[in-house]
Parts: C-alpha cells; sequence; structure tokens
C-alpha cells in the first residue's frame, strides 16, 4: 500500500539525508560508548596490579624467606635483591682528595689522602651480608712542564715569565747580549734554565751564535757545547734551536748526548723535523731524553694559544705527561699562562720543570717517556 502524503508534497533527499544522518549518529554514539566502558575497565585494571607491586616492594622480606630468581624479593624489577633485616651498617665512603696546593715553587700531585671513617660497631646479625667496600679511586698523576724558548735577546719580555707563579724551564740561547744575565735572572726567580743550542736548519735560516753545522767533527761539536755551557753558568740541561738538519743526523746527536751525560744534564728534542735521530741515537748510548708534545704560539692569539694549551692536557690524559713548548717573545703568553694555572691546580694536574719531570720519569714515579 503506497504512503500517503499531503496533497502536493513528495519525500525530496533532504529527507532521505536526515534519516541517514540519524543512524550514523546513534551508531557513533554507541560505539564511543563501548569504547569508555573499555577502557575505564582496564585502567582498573592496570591499577589494581600497580598496587600490587608497590606492595611487594614495600613489604619487608621475611626472614629466612630465599630470594630465587622464581621467588624474588621485588617481583617483575630487575635490580639487586634486598638484604635480610639486621642491625644498620654505615657504608664506609671513599676518601676525599685533598685540592693542589699552589705554592711558587711547585704544584703538588694529586694522592694524597685521609683515612676513610670507620664503619658503626655492631656485630650483623646471622643473615645479613655485608657488602665489600669500594676501594676509592683516586686521578693518576698528570704533570705538564711548560719550557718557554728563545730569552737572552732582552729582559723585558722575560721579567712576565719570571713572576708565573709555577715551576718553569727557561731556555736561554747563547752568545746574545743579555743571555748570561737572563740566565742568572732566571736562577735568582727559581725558575729552571736551559741551554737552548743553536743548531743548524734545513733551508736558510741562521740559527745564530754558537750554532752546530752540518760536516762538524765531534771535537768542534764538543768545543762549541763547553763554551755555551761555559756562558751561561750552570743550568739543567739543553735543547735545540732550529736544528731541523742537525736533529736528522745521528751522529752528530750521539755526540751532543754524550756531553749531556758527562756534563749529568739533561736534553729535550724540541722535534722541529719528524725524522729527528734523536731517540735513535739516545736508545743506542741508553740514554733517556725528553720529548715536545705542544707548541704553543705557534699563531700569535690568545684563543689559539689556549687551543694548544687544551691540547696538551689531552695529551697529558692520555700519556700522564705532557711538554708544550713556547716563546719569550710571545706577547699573550705569560697572561694565558698565569690565566689558566688557578684551573691547572684546581683539576689536579701537577707543573714539573724538564730536570724533575725527567728524574721522576726514570725513578718510576711519573709516567715518562
Amino acid at each position: 500500500k503506497k504512503p500517503k502524503y499531503k496533497k502536493g508534497r513528495r519525500p525530496g533527499f533532504a529527507d532521505r539525508a536526515g534519516a541517514v544522518f540519524v543512524a550514523g549518529f546513534l551508531i557513533c554514539a554507541a560505539f564511543a560508548l563501548t569504547l569508555v566502558i573499555l577502557y575505564r575497565a582496564s585502567a582498573a585494571g592496570q591499577k589494581q596490579e600497580a598496587g600490587e607491586q608497590a606492595e611487594a616492594i614495600e613489604r619487608p622480606q621475611a626472614v629466612g624467606e630465599r630470594v630465587t630468581p622464581e621467588n624474588p624479593a621485588s617481583p617483575g624489577l630487575s635490580g639487586p635483591a634486598r638484604q635480610p633485616p639486621g642491625p644498620a651498617l654505615e657504608t664506609p665512603r671513599p676518601a676525599a682528595v685533598p685540592a693542589p696546593v699552589a705554592s711558587p715553587a711547585s704544584v703538588p700531585a694529586p694522592g694524597s689522602t685521609r683515612p676513610s671513617a670507620a664503619p658503626v660497631s655492631g656485630s650483623p646479625g646471622p643473615a645479613a651480608a655485608v657488602r665489600p667496600e669500594r676501594p676509592p679511586e683516586f686521578p693518576r698523576k698528570r704533570t705538564v712542564v711548560f719550557v718557554i724558548d728563545d730569552a737572552g735577546n732582552n729582559l723585558r719580555e722575560l721579567d712576565a715569565f719570571l713572576n708565573l707563579p709555577f715551576p718553569l724551564t727557561i731556555a736561554v740561547l747563547p752568545g746574545l747580549p743579555y743571555s748570561a744575565e737572563a740566565a742568572r735572572r732566571i736562577r735568582a726567580a727559581g725558575k729552571e734554565v736551559f741551554l737552548h743550542q743553536p743548531m743548524e736548519a734545513l733551508g736558510a735560516r741562521d740559527p745564530g751564535p754558537g750554532a752546530i753545522y752540518a760536516g762538524m767533527s765531534a771535537e768542534k761539536v764538543r768545543a762549541i757545547l763547553e763554551q755555551n755551557l761555559a756562558e751561561l753558568g750552570p743550568v739543567a740541561g739543553m735543547n735545540n734551536h732550529q736544528g731541523s738538519r742537525i736533529t736528522m743526523d745521528e751522529t752528530i746527536m750521539e755526540t751532543v748526548l754524550l756531553v749531556c751525560r758527562e756534563k749529568g744534564i739533561y736534553f729535550l728534542d724540541s722535534r722541529t723535523t719528524a725524522d729527528t735521530a734523536a731517540p735513535v741515537a739516545a736508545r743506542r748510548l741508553g740514554i733517556m731524553i725528553g720529548e715536545r708534545d705542544v707548541f704553543l704560539d705557534n699563531i700569535q692569539d690568545k684563543a689559539a694559544m689556549i687551543r694548544s694549551v687544551h691540547e696538551g692536557l689531552i695529551r697529558a690524559e692520555k700519556k700522564g705527561a705532557a711538554v708544550m713548548i713556547g716563546h719569550v717573545w710571545s706577547s699573550e703568553l705569560a697572561s694565558v699562562l698565569e690565566e689558566l694555572y688557578p684551573e691547572l691546580a684546581e683539576q689536579g694536574y701537577s707543573l714539573s720543570t724538564i730536570s724533575r719531570f725527567m728524574m721522576e720519569s726514570a725513578a718510576g714515579e711519573s709516567s715518562g717517556y
């Protein structure tokens, strides 16, 4: 039977669309209500499970209850098992390492300690287990040596380095107007004097007075070294000024090292060439020598000098020591070192001279070359 409509009206598109919308709305509402019910049921279950776990963690373990993988003290959680109850014990803390005390003469190396605090007296229960005390970790000794080359041209440049409040080695060039006076002032200031021995370089550069040249006999090399050492007075050692050609000559370097051994002084290879023969000659003679790690002032810029110092500190961390060479004519180097010194002392670096560092190395008290 066909539905009756009012006269002049038939069902149109709007009527059919409205019916579809209402039906869709009812279906979506029913689906959303179902999701809400399921979510609340799931949340309640999770909350109950979390409460059971928290209770298991906080619940004291019964005396005599055995902790096994099948019966963990804290179900569902990783970590060490709980200890059975017993008298409380105080776990000793690692001994504190005192900060280095700066002094004009030296910077003490880290490593001195105070005794650890004794644990509280008392006898733990039969089921109690005391974990062994972890030994305190001490930083290994890290030695930093600053060497300042090219003193002797004037005294004005030297003064800034003489006032630095830590051990320092200053190498003096021979045969210059202020060579002898510079050496005297360095000793008076409590710093260490080295002969900065001029040696021929590759190329046409003039190494200066009192230099050693290729082709010289052993007698001539000895005579030059004797004269330069006598001019500067007592010195702790020598290092090469320029010298890329001479340090490649194993025969001449053997003569230089033999003079050092006879005089009881040290030799520091400035390593102006990667092809230096000084280490080979030293091994043949059974002599220990020092070697430069970093040049500080190849770039005359404060930021670059600071980066060079940090590069040296990285090497000291890896090797236990680092030798860094700068020059007395670097206008900002002294102020950079003075600025960085408190930080070095605070971080536990031991500042030393070449001779002291090499003596400690020979005695096995410091990692060395």
